[in-house]
């Protein structure tokens, strides 16, 4: 066991990865010499040497495009978009050819790549750089999404996306790159697994990225006034660990998803409709959202009005429950 920060456990990650795999080139916006924005690949130029850690042009299409070229020819690239907000010139590239060229090729072309994110808000920053846009590419057929909540996942889970076949869209909570955890000797789970992070008899928390560690607090809470949550890390996103949520929510008889992303078509939309399909009967109480809002993201002076926060959590909980 070591202690570290969720960002530094994503670098170790890296570096194991590419220990273990002469194959994997990073890429992306000032990720060698400086180490990039968040220091997420500090030394790993300087390590490894400029072809396997490429300070790439400000142009996330041509990033993009030049990662799926490089994992036809049999490189596992992964690429570093600097911002959620910074993804989407890449958008068609992801969504027309990484996605697709597996099933178009009838099976015979495998792109495995990694596109990691830093997602979500909380940091005080300006437009274009606090979006959750994981709804866009967990609707999409044929990526992967994940998002990492801890330093352990963050060091397992990225070398996991890494040695998967499958194009994987890799997504880390930004405002969570401080935080400090233990990192133990194997995975969590195997890569498309939930886990419960926290047992509970009464309602059923589903979160994952930053929303996890306010549910565990949210959870902290409501046992003071004699409330007990379980907390599930969904982890993956597409796919869905379907069995691991019903399990708990057959366990509680109500649940509560929690993501910064506006509620608006968002994954809790999905997995309020999976609950209803599946465990309508088992259920106490609808299935209840928190999340963002409709609307734009809004300036750094009011995002702690737009974000869920433990009041928020908590005020579902005591709407589930009145049920």
């Amino acid at each position: 066991m070591s202690t570290t920060t969720l960002a530094k456990g994503i670098t170790t990650g890296l570096r194991a990865a590419m220990e273990k795999d002469s194959r994997v080139v990073l890429m992306g916006e000032d990720i060698g010499k400086l180490g990039g924005v968040f220091r997420v690949t500090e030394g790993l130029q300087k390590d490894f040497g400029e072809d396997r850690v490429v300070d790439t042009p400000l142009a996330e299409a041509g990033i993009v495009g030049t990662a799926i070229g490089l994992a036809l020819r049999g490189y596992r690239p992964v690429v570093e978009i600097q911002f959620d907000g910074f993804v989407y010139p890449a958008f068609d590239h992801i969504v027309s050819q990484v996605a697709k060229l597996h099933a178009r090729s009838l099976g015979s072309v495998r792109v495995p790549m990694v596109i990691r994110i830093p997602v979500g808000g909380g940091i005080g920053a300006v437009e274009h750089h606090s979006e959750s846009n994981e709804a866009y590419f967990a609707h999409t057929a044929g990526l992967r999404v994940l998002a990492c909540s801890t330093p352990h996942d963050a060091h397992w889970m990225i070398q996991q996306a890494i040695e998967t076949d499958d194009p994987v869209i890799f997504y880390e909570p930004k405002r969570r790159y401080w935080d400090k955890g233990e990192v133990g000797e194997e995975p969590a789970g195997a890569l498309g697994s939930a886990r419960v992070v926290r047992e509970g008899t009464d309602v059923t928390l589903l979160a994952y990225g930053p929303m996890v560690k306010t549910c565990l607090q949210a959870a902290q809470a409501a046992q003071e006034d004699g409330h007990s949550l379980e907390v599930v890390d969904l982890r993956s996103l597409s796919p869905l660990d379907e069995e691991t949520v019903l399990a708990s929510a057959r366990r509680t008889g109500r649940v509560v998803v929690v993501h910064e992303a506006p509620t608006f078509l968002g994954l809790g939309a999905e997995l309020s409709a999976m609950l209803s399909e599946r465990a309508f009967y088992e259920l106490e109480a609808p299935v209840l959202r928190v999340g963002g809002y409709n609307v734009p993201y809004p300036p750094s002076r009011l995002e702690d009005d737009f974000l869920p926060d433990l009041d928020r959590v908590l005020d579902a909980v005591d709407r589930s429950l009145a049920y």
